[in-house]
């Protein structure tokens, strides 16, 4: 990929690409010691030291005891299962975030084979030539070679002051031509040629230990981890009070009480909640890069699902960012691009300053546009000044909207001036009188209103020594200006924009525009996208004035916000996020960070975004646009759904397995299930959670919702009370059965049989129930999803498999009872299916007169 560089001496080539691979093999790739990927040893000691494992063992060391040599080697070899089914889970969870890694990692323009080339911040080496602009982190520790440049250096000295750097000498370098890798250029641009990388920087003697800093877990994973915690002290309680109870209360002997302890605390203990976390949000972050969404920081997936106000930069995000001179207008003509033959002699000298005005070699759409624009219509006249450079430079501020660049004149002394900037800025800087001006706001006006950004310009000339005696004044307001006329850009709107504004309002999602442009121009570019039916606009001079409490009202009514600077758009972000709003915040420059930063999910753009937004931002936009970023907030909402599914889903499955573990003591009845009992049904309700709930496909009705509150957590009681319900019905339908078939006589193994093989099927039930509550059980909403059938399967191949096999049968302490034995194993599955279908026409009656009282 090539990339625009400043100009460069043909003796500065840079690498050639196989000198570039050699250096790269030679040294190794250019990043920090950092966290490796976890060895599948290390994987395999984690599963050994959990509490599941080792009640695993526990429990195959007592049918040891026992005598039962094939039930403990059964259930010792389920272990290696259970390690099989972690590591794939590991492995297609680092998978996924190690390509989030290599998406996400800085890039670079470099010269090789005497072009600037983009790539991986990892693939830079010694010798390399750096073409470095404003925005850009440095890759590697360099030496300045041309330009001049203003560095943040504050992650290694502290020190937030910008320190000028100065191209050196080759032959005696100094300290000023020093860069250092990981900082920050925050003006100018230029040349450097790379000394050290990777652990060899300066950043990579002192800092290695930042690379292996964890992110802090998100409040959703803290929340679990919490919940884990209690429910092991719980497991723990109720396992020992199950095995006093079945050795002294029932005379059980002490192994089985033991064995019967263990099943309670396997059955309690919801493992698979950590599993559910880890591979949503990992994979939850992979499925975003497919809609050119690249997640940065993987807990903000969690956000997405919540964000009640998209806030928003009109140019490249709403608009195509494909700048073109539409129009210009002077003090006495108006002419437009469309359609014209040639540009009269009476607007050259516009075009020639606004040329003048603006860098050679721009990186700004608009200047490039500019560039472009004057090249094809100047070509061939004396207003064309290629390769001239100017000698001071006055840039853009937050307290001047306008630029000016001076360049030295034939006479001693003399100086030429050109600027442009905000319209009002440049006329301001004109000192216009009253008639003047408001013809130039007239014109402004009737440009932005058709949707165009309009830019002034101006020219003048100023005697002076500042080139000699550094003597340059401080302000622009010190030199006289005149005012030559007004360009007038293009920038047409997105054409899927419109879809994904109204795909926000229907789904209780606030966009509020924030643009440095005229209000005309944000008003005109709001119609036309349908952005918001209210016209007024605030602007930033408005927003300089009101208080805090003024402006958090006015915001209220507002949602186009014009001509603001970044410190506005902090001031902005921070407001909407006090009063109660999920902000998710796009930028693309140094100054956007700060709000990136403060809002809940910063949003940054991948196509002309510089280094400091990516790194300040949760999200990365592959492609510059509006409708991928209401695409990352539909998949936010898919992702959260399916979790909160698949939690709803573990509760209600495992409630059923507690009371068969723990209700048969306390009824004096002979055990139900067993150690090995347990680890069979995990192996169904592990891949439910972590596999089928995260490919189940959306909900129809997901961007017709109001956002979730974002302290809305899956794990409490409101959310969580009809899962628990739906197993506590199914729970009672088996304890049920077990004492009807205990009353007509059945045999222990036999009624195991049945309540085991329905508790089995009653697992593909739980999860139908969970996928759509609106929809009857056998008819789910949404679409069809890729792993439901082969679970289906999978349930059915297993409960095939211990009615036919009877070895296997017994080895689970199991017994077919033939025809009456499915018999009724189907009656007690249909009377399930009953229970969990007429509680949710209970539950959908009592949403749909909750929904109608408010």
């Amino acid at each position: 990929m090539t990339d625009q560089s400043p100009s460069i001496s043909p003796d500065l080539q840079g690498l050639s690409s196989t000198e570039a691979a050699e250096r790269l093999a030679q040294d190794g790739p250019n990043q920090l010691p950092g966290s490796a990927p976890k060895s599948n040893l290390a994987i395999v000691r984690e599963v050994l030291t959990e509490p599941m494992f080792l009640m695993l063992l526990a429990a195959g060391g007592i049918y040891l005891a026992l005598g039962d040599k094939g039930e403990a080697l059964f259930l010792l070899g389920f272990v290696f299962v259970v390690i099989g089914i972690t590591l794939v889970q590991e492995r297609r969870t680092q998978r996924a975030l190690e390509s989030l890694r290599e998406l996400s990692a800085p890039r670079a323009l470099v010269l090789r084979d005497g072009q600037a080339r983009r790539i991986a911040g990892t693939e830079v080496v010694c010798g390399d030539l750096l073409v470095l602009h404003e925005g850009d982190r440095i890759a590697a520790d360099a030496r300045l070679l041309q330009g001049e440049l203003e560095v943040d250096e504050s992650l290694l000295t502290g020190e937030s002051v910008p320190v000028a750097k100065l191209a050196g000498d080759a032959a005696r370098p100094t300290d000023e031509a020093d860069l250092f890798a990981s900082t920050v250029i925050t003006r100018g641009r230029g040349l450097a040629r790379v000394l050290a990388t990777a652990g060899r920087t300066a950043v990579g003697r002192i800092g290695a230990d930042l690379a292996r800093a964890e992110a802090p877990p998100s409040p959703l994973q803290q929340r679990s981890r919490r919940l884990v915690r209690g429910l092991g002290v719980l497991a723990l309680v109720l396992a020992l009070a199950q095995v006093l109870l079945g050795w002294w209360w029932n005379g059980r002997p002490l192994l089985d009480s033991l064995l019967a302890g263990i099943a309670l605390a396997m059955a309690l203990l919801p493992e698979e909640i950590p599993v559910i976390l880890t591979v949503f949000l990992a994979l939850g972050a992979w499925r975003l890069t497919r809609l050119q969404v690249l997640t940065r920081r993987v807990t903000a997936v969690e956000t997405l699902g919540a964000i009640t106000v998209l806030a928003v930069d009109k140019t490249g995000t709403l608009t195509m960012n494909r700048m073109a001179v539409a129009e210009l207008a002077t003090p006495t003509g108006h002419w437009q691009a469309p359609g014209a033959q040639e540009l009269p002699e009476d607007y050259h000298r516009l075009v020639e300053f606004a040329l003048l005005a603006t860098p050679a070699d721009p990186f700004d759409p608009m200047e490039q546009a500019i560039q472009r624009f004057g090249h094809d219509w100047l070509q061939g006249t004396e207003h064309v000044h290629d390769g001239r450079e100017p000698v001071f430079e006055y840039a853009l501020s937050g307290e001047m909207l306008a630029m000016t660049r001076v360049y030295a004149s034939g006479a001693p002394d003399q100086h030429l001036l050109a600027t442009k900037g905000a319209p009002e800025a440049v006329a301001d800087l004109c000192h216009l009188d009253a008639p003047r001006l408001a013809a130039v706001r007239a014109q402004v006006q009737a440009l932005a209103e058709r949707g165009l950004r309009v830019l002034g310009v101006a020219c003048g000339r100023w005697t002076g020594q500042g080139a000699q005696a550094q003597a340059w004044p401080p302000s622009q307001h010190d030199f006289d200006f005149e005012f030559l006329g007004l360009l007038a850009l293009a920038d047409p709107p997105r054409p899927e924009v419109p879809a994904a504004v109204a795909e926000c309002r229907a789904a209780g999602v606030r966009v509020v525009m924030m643009t440095g442009d005229h209000p005309a121009t944000a008003r005109a570019i709001a119609r036309q996208v349908g952005l918001s039916e209210r016209p007024e606009v605030i602007t930033g001079d408005e927003i300089q004035r009101l208080d805090d409490a003024t402006l958090r009202e006015r915001l209220q009514h507002v949602d186009l916000c014009a001509r603001l600077k970044p410190e506005h758009k902090l001031r902005l972000v921070q407001l909407l996020h006090a009063g109660g709003a999920v902000v998710a915040m796009t930028g693309d420059g140094v100054n956007d960070a700060p709000a990136l930063k403060a809002a809940h999910v910063g949003i940054a753009m991948g196509e002309r975004g510089t280094d400091v937004a990516r790194e300040a931002a949760d999200l990365v936009l592959l492609k510059d646009s509006f409708a991928h970023i209401v695409a990352a907030v539909a998949q936010g909402r898919r992702i959260d759904d399916n979790l909160r599914k698949a939690t709803r889903f573990v509760f209600a499955v495992h409630l059923p397995i507690v009371a068969l573990a723990l209700v048969p003591t306390l009824a004096h009845w002979p055990a139900l299930l067993l150690p090995v009992h347990i680890v069979l049904m995990e192996l169904l309700i592990d891949p439910a959670c972590s596999i089928v709930f995260e490919a189940e496909p959306a909900a129809d009705d997901l961007m017709q919702r109001p956002p979730r509150p974002v302290d809305d957590s899956p794990f409490a009681w409101r959310a969580l009370w009809p899962a628990l319900l739906q197993g506590a019905g199914v729970a009672a339908l088996l304890l049920a059965a077990q004492a009807w078939l205990q009353a007509q006589g059945w045999s222990q193994a036999q009624g195991r049989g049945v309540v085991f093989g329905a508790l089995l099927l009653s697992v593909l039930l739980l999860t139908l129930a969970q996928r759509d509550p609106g929809q009857p059980l056998w008819r789910p909403g949404g679409g069809a999803n890729p792993w439901l059938h082969p679970m289906a399967a999978a349930v059915g191949l297993l409960l095939a498999a211990l009615l036919a096999i009877p070895a296997l049968g017994r080895l689970l302490g199991l017994e077919g009872a033939g025809l009456a034995g499915l018999a009724a194993m189907a009656v007690l599955l249909a009377l399930c299916l009953a229970w969990l279908e007429l509680l949710r026409l209970v539950m959908t009656r009592l949403t749909a007169r909750t929904v109608s009282a408010r």
